[in-house]
């Protein structure tokens, strides 16, 4: 398998799991465009590997909701609609902040070092307007800062919306430009460093409802 197919982590894994993170991340960070439409044999190229971890990942990722089946075996990046998009925003508000809660409750002083430290590094994406490091170091402060909740499944359930709103978040992110991407993060990490909960759940609700009205604005924008 080459470097690329091992771009999502994992060195080590079966070929089906990296052929998977791999894929999973190429989502995720909207490499691949809502609408896009994907092929074993077109991935087996790009990736430099085998048919069958290829379809075992396009499978899993349809599961979750990543990617759509079609008639006629095709497989596409869903499009986001103004209704999907709301409906999502209510389902991470209503998730996220419970996370941000319990994160509050056990982050200590290296959790939240670390933390910060992404946010610096997202904060110089945005100063370079490398779309492509401010969506990853925006997941991964994210992804920290669920983690810290030690909440596995509510967990899990945000991380499969995040799958979902992904490619239509790469094309905001290409429209606005990074400068134009606020975030909550100052005030999530003052509100860990005082271990306040309800500051915590506070700062992630306006940081989901910032950034999902940007997609749902992008999409009126292209309609």
């Amino acid at each position: 398998m080459n470097n690329q197919a091992g771009r999502g982590g994992g060195a080590g894994l079966p070929a089906h799991e990296q052929v998977y993170r791999t894929l999973r991340d190429m989502v995720l960070f909207g490499e691949l465009a809502p609408g896009q439409a994907v092929t074993i044999q077109g991935l087996v190229a790009d990736l430099g590997t085998g048919m069958t971890p290829v379809r075992e990942a396009l499978r899993r990722l349809t599961a979750e909701g990543a990617l759509e089946a079609l008639g006629n075996r095709r497989i596409v990046v869903p499009q986001l609609t103004a209704p999907a998009v709301e409906e999502m925003t209510r389902a991470r508000t209503a998730l996220e902040p419970m996370l941000a809660r319990h994160a509050a409750e056990r982050a200590g002083p290296a959790d939240i070092a670390a933390l910060a430290e992404t946010d610096s590094r997202l904060d110089q994406a945005i100063a370079r307007g490398d779309i492509g490091a401010y969506l990853k170091e925006n997941h991964q402060f994210h992804a920290q800062f669920n983690a810290l909740a030690q909440a596995p499944i509510i967990t899990a359930l945000v991380e499969s919306l995040w799958l979902r709103f992904g490619p239509s978040l790469r094309v905001v992110c290409g429209q606005v430009g990074t400068r134009n991407l606020p975030d909550r993060h100052k005030e999530l990490l003052d509100a860990l460093e005082r271990r306040d909960g309800a500051a915590a759940a506070v700062a992630i609700e306006k940081d989901v409802v910032q950034g999902m009205s940007l997609i749902l604005h992008g999409l009126a924008g292209a309609a």
